[in-house]
């Protein structure tokens, strides 16, 4: 058997991206590929997968810090590709810069369950008891093409569960947490997470991305026309149907203020289209960006002007920390499709994950693949 022949999978046959001998971009990753790289950063997630009763749907959390986060803000820019979304909370973080909750992620109809649940996470912190308004940040995703979204299985104790749960370390993708029922580029997908570790002469800084992938477009994979390969072009459920949506969650240490978090956040798009996202009409295509530096989080209680004169990255010095959010984004999509798998629909049919061994045999023609990763003779 040549090399460039070879399709055989890794002995997990749904295996991340980056397992499969793919590369994305130039900056390496960090030790898990995933938006955990960024100290203090966890996810937690609750996956509700029941195929008698048509549920598949769930939550994802990610928490940027492990203290009271209402009390030790931090700052956040967010920005709206196409703002077909129902996400809460957007408003006072583009006023006041800054994020006071967990980022929570679920389906469209589950947003106000995930409300209440990020809510009431918050009230029973310690510290908090005086506490009379709380701005929780919940993203969404519509599952109903999969999920029988009109139960509305999630409910706030989900919420709190996988805010609890939350840990560093790998984390899962595919068809779990919030991305259960998520379907992207006609095919299953889910949750995805890839990071970025600058060189030192860059500042040395992590970018980490999470993503909830659930849109439209014609696949692309490391510049080859995947989709186009696998029908995928005039196909009903890419012009007829190219809605969906993406959550884009972006964490990185560096000290940055919600204005560069903000640019931070628009570099996250370029990663997607690059995917072939499209951005269609009806999709809620929506970046979150934080910073974990403690050096530029807002204590509720400091005294007033204590952030003066903090140090952040200069203007100067953000290329390549944009670099770092495209080459993580577009890897966090691709993962989140290599390990989804087939999942059954509340009407009774299937959707089916992205037939890898295909992919693969595409980019070893197009010399896309890694030669390490191809078994040898």
């Amino acid at each position: 058997m040549s090399a460039l022949s070879a399709t055989v999978l890794p002995a997990n046959d749904r295996p991340r991206a980056r397992e499969a001998g793919l590369t994305f971009g130039v900056i390496p990753t960090g030790r898990f590929n995933a938006i955990t790289d960024v100290a203090g950063v966890t996810v937690g997630q609750v996956t509700l997968h029941d195929d008698a009763r048509g549920m598949h749907t769930g939550v994802t959390a990610i928490l940027p810090h492990s203290g009271n986060i209402f009390q030790e803000k931090v700052p956040a820019g967010i920005f709206l590709g196409n703002g077909f979304g129902k996400m809460t909370g957007y408003p006072q973080v583009a006023e006041l810069g800054n994020l006071e909750t967990p980022v929570v992620l679920t389906n469209t109809l589950s947003v106000g369950e995930a409300l209440a649940g990020v809510v009431d996470w918050t009230l029973s912190q310690p510290g908090n008891e005086t506490v009379m308004s709380v701005n929780a940040l919940v993203g969404e995703t519509n599952d109903g093409r999969v999920n029988d979204i009109r139960a509305r299985f999630v409910k706030p104790a989900h919420v709190l569960e996988a805010i609890r749960s939350a840990s560093a370390g790998p984390v899962e993708e595919g068809a779990v947490g919030a991305g259960s029922g998520t379907v992207a580029f006609g095919f299953k997908a889910g949750i995805g997470t890839a990071s970025r570790v600058l060189p030192a002469a860059a500042g040395g800084w992590t970018v980490g991305v999470l993503v909830q992938a659930n849109f439209g477009g014609i696949l692309t994979v490391k510049g080859v026309e995947a989709g186009l390969a696998l029908g995928g072009w005039p196909r009903e459920d890419v012009l007829g149907n190219p809605d969906g949506s993406i959550m884009m969650i972006i964490a990185t240490d560096a000290p940055l203020d919600a204005r560069n978090l903000k640019r931070l956040a628009t570099r996250a798009f370029m990663g997607m289209a690059k995917t072939g996202g499209i951005a269609s009409n009806g999709s809620g295509d929506f970046v979150i960006a934080f910073s974990t530096s403690e050096s530029v989080r807002v204590r509720h209680d400091a005294p007033r002007l204590e952030r003066e004169g903090a140090a952040l990255v200069r203007n100067d010095d953000m290329t390549p920390l944009f670099m770092a959010a495209i080459e993580a984004t577009e890897e966090a999509i691709i993962n989140s499709l290599f390990r989804a798998r087939d999942v059954a629909t509340c009407d009774g049919k299937v959707v089916r994950a992205l037939p890898l061994p295909k992919i693969l045999e595409l980019l070893d023609r197009a010399g896309a693949r890694s030669p390490s990763a191809f078994p040898q003779e």
